[in-house]
């Protein structure tokens, strides 16, 4: 039964990318990001159910990453592609390529990596998390009197599409549901009810790009510290 659970919550998170690309390609490009951020929201209710089996499923291991393809790969790179660049732009095609490229290696290499080996991190930023700052970065540049720069978007998108796509196979440790859970202890049901509120209340002041964008850049910089503090407390003296 947890399987089932955790299976059809994917296949929404699936729903929610193939929905993105829809919207993408009918030109409803804040319609196309809020799907992809529904989409993380399912894979990371996916996650949780997922952890309450005590014998992992394969199949629904396999499932989650070729959606997490769709949903964080495919899906973020033609809703940045048709809306910031428009016509044919060979360095966008390319950057986008990579980016793709990257975030099936991460999801491959996830695939072969032993569950003991990753307690409370992966190794890679979560495509996830790559896939919600690229639709939350639309967000923001729908909302144009947030952007300083707005001549220097395009540019400003290649070069955060490279990053992500380099710390997605890099080595750098990110905290994954676990972590952050044994990160928050008792409080984690409070900072979610907080998070969740204060989202709706940005999106309340349509500063709800600017939000989700930042929670995940919080993340993305201070993750990897967090890491090393909760296994330096584990460490053997």
């Amino acid at each position: 039964m947890v399987n089932l659970l955790a299976n059809l919550l994917s296949i929404l998170s699936l729903a929610c990318g193939f929905v993105s690309l829809i919207f993408s390609l009918e030109g409803q490009f804040t319609f196309a990001a809020w799907a992809i951020i529904f989409s993380v929201l399912f894979d990371g209710l996916d996650g949780q159910v997922a952890r309450r089996n005590p014998i992992p499923s394969d199949f629904g291991k396999e499932l989650d990453s070729l959606i997490d393809t769709v949903s964080f790969g495919i899906a973020p790179s033609i809703l940045g592609y048709i809306f910031i660049y428009k016509e044919f732009h060979f360095g966008a095609t390319l950057a986008l390529f990579i980016y793709l490229l990257c975030s099936v290696m991460r999801l491959a290499k996830y695939n072969i990596t032993p569950k003991e080996a990753m307690r409370n991190y992966f190794y890679g930023l979560p495509t996830t998390v790559s896939g919600g700052i690229l639709a939350a970065f639309i967000l923001i540049y729908r909302n144009k009197q947030d952007m300083l720069f707005l001549l220097s978007v395009p540019l400003i998108f290649l070069f955060l599409v490279l990053l992500l796509a380099f710390l997605m196979v890099s080595r750098v440790q990110y905290l994954n549901l676990d972590g952050l859970k044994q990160f928050f202890g008792r409080h984690t049901r409070t900072v979610i009810l907080l998070l969740g509120i204060l989202v709706i209340s940005a999106g309340f002041f349509q500063k709800a790009g600017v939000t989700i964008f930042s929670l995940f850049l919080i993340y993305l910089l201070f993750s990897p510290f967090v890491v090393k503090r909760l296994n330096g407390k584990h460490a053997p003296r």
